[in-house]
């Protein structure tokens, strides 16, 4: 599978199939919680929640990728990420593009 975030393949002629996405949502749980707690009183960086959203960034592709493939698409054209707060210590993460096949 193909995936870019511009909106062409270099070289090839795509036919549109539809928009595409993957998504999952990833919650803390106490140890990282009071890790992250006691790291930001001396700062720097949250490896534990850099870990976790990496994670969900994986798993999140992934299920764009086997819904592309569902479609029968060859590639996945201008994708883009997306995160948004769901509740206290819960984050989404989407991927979307759109799903495409070879001419």
């Amino acid at each position: 599978m193909i995936l870019v975030n511009t909106d062409y393949v270099a070289g090839k002629e795509l036919e549109m199939l539809g928009l595409v996405n993957g998504s999952t949502i990833q919650s803390k749980n106490i140890g990282r919680d009071l890790g992250a707690g006691l790291k930001s009183i001396v700062g720097g960086e949250l490896k534990a929640y850099t870990e976790m959203m990496e994670e969900a960034r994986k798993i999140a592709l992934q299920r764009l990728i086997e819904n592309a493939e569902k479609m029968g698409a060859d590639a996945v054209v201008n994708i883009r990420y997306s995160t948004s707060a769901i509740m206290a210590g819960a984050a989404e993460v989407m991927i979307y593009g759109t799903a495409v096949r070879f001419k």
